[in-house]
Formats: structure tokens, sequence, C-alpha cells
């Protein structure tokens, strides 16, 4: 009996490939300063998780703030110039990170105020880049390129927390900020050499109707709701974990800087490894099964890293992390792919600052909430707080239609 004929690799177009490599610098930036920030509040600064948390809250309230703002722009503006001018943001912020960190002049309030305006940048990439992405590859490409982003990403994920932790043990905060900043910059120097198709721009109408078009779509398409509302839950639970891990991490497991960089590297690790699994997951699944493959995830290592405070060990908080990495990745291109297929091109700006501003915009909230919740009752009580809150998002996106989806839905143009 003859053996199937293989499908065919997807070709994804050169200047794909550039934002792509873009992507991987601009993320890797992030994840080291991101790593390296609490670290050093930690060590260098004898920060709580009340601090932690205030630095979490800090670095993702842009998201609750500028997302909107960012979306409306992106459906506008030239997404290309959108996307240049908020990398470069970050890279300033990283040199001031670089600069202040260099003349010992670092404080929890400067490293709040740094990452704010960090993140603001991180909000304008986060926002145009997707939005750019269906401009370059054809739509029966989309997964393979979200796939491709998403790999990237994780990349950075795993090297970049590891980098950090290991730079700030060896030679203090200084190191990493320039590493961050050498490869934000080359970002910029990347994105700057990418083509943007033309495309035709909207019709000027007030911005409270395009913001109502957005979330009339995203609320009343059943779909898009449950995405919503599970990232909602699970930017919550993530983040009043993040509020505390460090502190845990260094008081209760006992961990050095470059062991809780190892740790966070295990995210990263668990991202490659669901990067690479993630076709294979899409075609071995029903489409709608497949998204909910990351929710399942995240109970399990919620689950582990609950643990930790009967077995205290770096082993078991790597491995949460590594499960932590695994699911979410499989969720993240799944459902990116599924919004950029469902949504109409036109409003792809605007739907995904929606996104980002009740999703993302949730990790304040869960920062600030870790925070309070460890310097009030314990870290432990903050690790079962972040488990229920894991738990409510799995039950969100079981019980809605996404467990009957079968395959991707026809693109909207």
């Amino acid at each position: 009996m003859p053996s199937p004929t293989p499908t065919p690799p997807v070709t994804l177009p050169r200047s794909f490939r550039g934002l792509a490599w873009a992507n991987l610098a601009a993320q890797s930036a992030e994840q080291i300063s991101l790593a390296a920030v609490p670290i050093v509040a930690v060590v260098a600064l004898g920060a709580g998780p009340g601090d932690i948390g205030a630095l979490a809250t800090a670095q993702t309230l842009p998201f609750l703030l500028l997302s909107i703002p960012a979306g409306l722009l992106a459906d506008r503006w030239s997404r290309r110039r959108l996307t240049i001018a908020a990398e470069a943001l970050r890279a300033l912020s990283l040199l001031a990170l670089l600069m202040a960190a260099t003349l010992g002049g670092l404080s929890i309030g400067l490293l709040a105020a740094l990452g704010f305006i960090g993140a603001a940048g991180t909000v304008g990439f986060s926002v145009a880049a997707p939005a750019w992405v269906p401009a370059l590859v054809p739509r029966e490409a989309l997964a393979a390129a979200n796939g491709r982003l998403e790999l990237a990403r994780s990349v950075a994920f795993a090297a970049g927390p590891a980098a950090a932790g290991a730079l700030v043990s060896w030679a203090g905060g200084p190191p990493a900020f320039v590493l961050a900043t050498g490869l934000s910059t080359l970002a910029v120097a990347l994105l700057l050499r990418l083509p943007e198709p033309p495309r035709a721009l909207p019709t000027e109408r007030h911005v409270l109707a395009e913001l109502r078009d957005g979330a009339r779509l995203v609320w009343h398409h059943p779909l898009l709701r449950a995405i919503g509302l599970t990232s909602v839950a699970w930017n919550i639970a993530w983040f009043v974990l993040q509020a505390v891990y460090v502190p845990y991490a260094v008081r209760t497991l006992g961990m050095t800087a470059d062991a809780v960089g190892v740790t966070l590297a295990c995210y990263g690790g668990g991202m490659v490894a669901g990067a690479l699994l993630a076709p294979r997951v899409i075609a071995a699944l029903p489409y709608g099964r497949a998204v909910i493959v990351g929710p399942v995830f995240s109970v399990l290592a919620s689950a582990v890293m609950l643990a930790t405070l009967a077995w205290p060990t770096a082993a078991m908080a790597a491995l949460s992390f590594t499960l932590f990495g695994l699911g979410p990745i499989v969720w993240t291109i799944t459902q990116t792919t599924l919004r950029q297929t469902v949504t109409p091109t036109a409003m792809l700006g605007r739907v995904s600052a929606i996104f980002l501003t009740v999703n993302m915009g949730a990790r304040p909230v869960g920062a600030a909430l870790g925070g309070a919740v460890g310097a009030g009752l314990g870290e432990g009580a903050a690790l079962a707080l972040s488990f229920a809150c894991f738990a409510v998002q799995l039950a969100v996106i079981v019980f809605s239609p996404m467990r009957t989806l079968r395959v991707l839905p026809q693109a909207v143009n």
C-alpha cells in the first residue's frame, strides 16, 4: 500500500524572515532585562515581595493604559514605522537603565519608572508586529509564520533569563543591561531594512466608533470571547506567581542568582519544545482541542510549583517552569492564528489592542495581588492563589464553544 504523500513545508517570504530575526533580538533584550531587574532588586537593593510586585505592576501597567491608542495607531498608520518607533523607545529605556546601574544610581523607584517606559515600547511592538504579519505572508501560511515568531520568542525566554542570572551573579547588573541594550538596538537596525506592502488605510472615523466595532466583534464572537476571558484569568494567575517567585526562590528554596536564572530559563526551554511540537499537536488534534492544550499544561505546572511547599527543591521549580513553557506556547500559536483568521484585516490592529488591554492589562492586577498576598499572608498563600486562578482559566476555555471546534474557520478579509 503506497504511503501518503507528505505535506510540503511552507516557505515563508524573506521579508517575514527578517521580521522573525528582529523579533528574536527584541524578545531577547526584553527577557534579559525582565529577568535581571528583579534579581538586581533582590540581591543589590534587598527588595521583598511588595517591591517586586510594584516593579511588575510598573512593567505591565502600559498594557492597560496604552494598548488601545497603539492599536488605533496601527490601523491608521504604517505598522512598520510603529514597530520601529516602539523598539527604539525600549532601547532608550535600556540605555538609561545601563547608565544608572553603571553610575550606582539604581533604586526601586527608578527601576519601576524605566520599566514603565520600556514596557510602553513593548506595547507598540506587540500590537504592530502581529498586525504586520498578514501583510507579509499569505493567510494559509499564518500558522507557520506565527510558529516561527513564537519559536524565536521561546529561544529568547530560554536564553535570556539564564544569561541575565549568570551575568548578574558574575558582575552585577551592568553586563546584563549592556547585552539587552545591544540586542534592542540590533532589532531596530533589522526592522529598518524591512519593506511594508502598501495597504488601503481605513476611512477616518470617530475613535469611539472604531473601538466600539472592535469590542463588539471580540465580545460577540464566541471564540474570540473565550480566548479573551481565558487569557485574562491566565495573566492574573501568572503574575501572581511572578510577583513572589524570585524572593521565594532565594529565601525559601535557597537559590543563588544564577540558579534563579536557570529555573526561569526552563520556561523558555519548554517554550522551544512546545513551538517545535506545535505543528504535530495541531495536526493530531481537532483545532479547538489543540487550543485547550495550553490551559491544561498551565494547571499541571502550577500544581508542581505548589508542591515545592512540601518539596522545596530547585528541580521542582525548574520542572514547573518547563511545563509552563511547553503548553502555553501551543496556546499562543493556535489562538493567535485563530484570531488573525476570524478578524477582518482592517481591524487587526484594534482587535490586537483590545486583547492586549483586557488580557495583558490583567497583569498589573495579578502583580499587585501577588505582591499584597505574598507580603501579607506569605509566599505559600500567593502560590495557592495562583493555582486557583489557573484552574479558573482552564474551566473557562473547556466550557466554551472551543471544545467543539474541529478545523480552523475560513479566513475573513
